[in-house]
């Protein structure tokens, strides 16, 4: 007999039953307690859980929120929206309970590793009946996944059986990393951004420390990132100090923060998280006037690669934004999808209406041009 139940915290699952659920992910059961500990405004955790015999066989991470349907538009949409927002506050807004995360880029739904593969499909589709149900016993109407990912078709038809719509999700951008030398990277990029990239490299810039303590630099890191986000059409979270410090402190040799440095002052900082295979980066934040002297993406990244060029790792992870850069430098892409569906029936075909102004690849051609690779 197999029990279902939903928790607050992280903590009253056993870490190990959870790692055993998702193999070899550096968003593991230490990255979600940091992002617990964080204490992030405006979102609250759950924790879904299935035990056979008191032993944990599948699971799924989920947050409730108020979600702005208007997170992922972007230009013309944007502008409109904001219009919408004077004209009546809180009309885009509703209470949503979404499996997922809103500081990672895709669902995690996984199974334990003694579960035989034919399980899966039944497992999952009873992970999305407890998501219901939980949002049902908190009073919310809008169920969703978001970004369920490409790579797992088990997991997208679990969510099509249970009669979720589905859109477009942001895709996630990788490099592979199959050179031996970062010339020989830059080998296999377009002219234009070849010679860029190494016009780049002649030009003296920024000394670059990598660190996995950053306490004294926070203050000015987080003016840094605020400056950043406050530049984003993309925003769906604001993180504190304290996740930087907690993610740090809770993965130790599994993340760390690259800082840029031009003397004495701080002009970026590149959060990672790394094991021995890639390097997936959790966000750049970066001095803008500074970047347009001294083009600090593009040396953040260079660096990234080069580090993985120099360590063995296979996959560069770049995240879900600036797609027509990423484009640009050699990424593939792996698509994901978002689910949803309101209990409310009126509701929920209202949103099907919505849908198809607010998708990201709408307003985005860059976007849109990376979401059409995936398919």
């Amino acid at each position: 007999m197999i029990t279902a139940l939903a928790f607050s915290t992280i903590e009253a699952i056993d870490r190990d039953a959870w790692n055993d659920c998702f193999p070899a992910e550096l968003e593991d059961w230490d990255y979600y307690r940091a992002v617990e500990r964080a204490g992030i405004a405006d979102f609250q955790w759950r924790y879904l859980a299935l035990y056979e015999q008191q032993v944990l066989i599948a699971a799924a991470v989920a947050f409730t929120t108020d979600y702005s349907l208007d997170t992922t538009v972007q230009g013309l949409g944007k502008r409109i929206s904001e219009r919408v927002r004077r004209w009546c506050p809180g009309l885009l807004d509703i209470p949503l309970y979404a499996l997922g995360s809103p500081v990672t880029e895709r669902c995690h739904a996984g199974t334990a590793g003694h579960i035989a593969a034919s399980r899966r499909p039944a497992l999952l589709g009873q992970l999305l009946i407890l998501a219901r149900n939980d949002a049902d016993k908190a009073g919310i109407g809008l169920l969703a996944v978001k970004d369920a990912s490409h790579r797992d078709p088990q997991w997208l038809q679990a969510c099509h059986d249970a009669g979720l719509q589905s859109m477009p999700g942001l895709p996630g951008a990788e490099l592979p990393i199959t050179f031996a030398s970062l010339d020989a990277y830059l080998g296999t990029l377009g002219k234009s951004t070849r010679k860029d990239l190494r016009r780049t490299l002649r030009a003296q810039g920024p000394s670059i420390e990598w660190r996995r303590e950053v306490e004294d630099f926070l203050p000015v890191m987080m003016q840094l990132y605020e400056a950043t986000l406050n530049r984003s059409d993309l925003t769906f979270e604001r993180l504190p100090p304290t996740y930087f410090r907690q993610v740090l402190k809770q993965l130790d040799e599994r993340a760390a923060c690259v800082l840029y440095w031009l003397n004495e002052e701080l002009v970026a900082f590149n959060l990672v998280l790394l094991d021995d295979q890639r390097l997936v980066d959790k966000f750049f934040a970066h001095d803008l006037s500074r970047t347009r002297e001294h083009n600090l993406y593009m040396r953040s990244w260079l660096a990234n690669v080069d580090y993985c060029i120099e360590h063995g790792l296979t996959i560069y992870a770049c995240g879900q934004a600036g797609y027509a850069g990423k484009l640009r430098l050699g990424c593939s892409f792996t698509g994901n999808t978002v689910f949803f569906r309101h209990r409310n029936r009126w509701l929920n075909g209202l949103l099907r209406g919505v849908k198809m102004f607010i998708r990201p690849d709408r307003s985005d051609p860059a976007m849109a041009a990376a979401i059409s690779e995936t398919r």
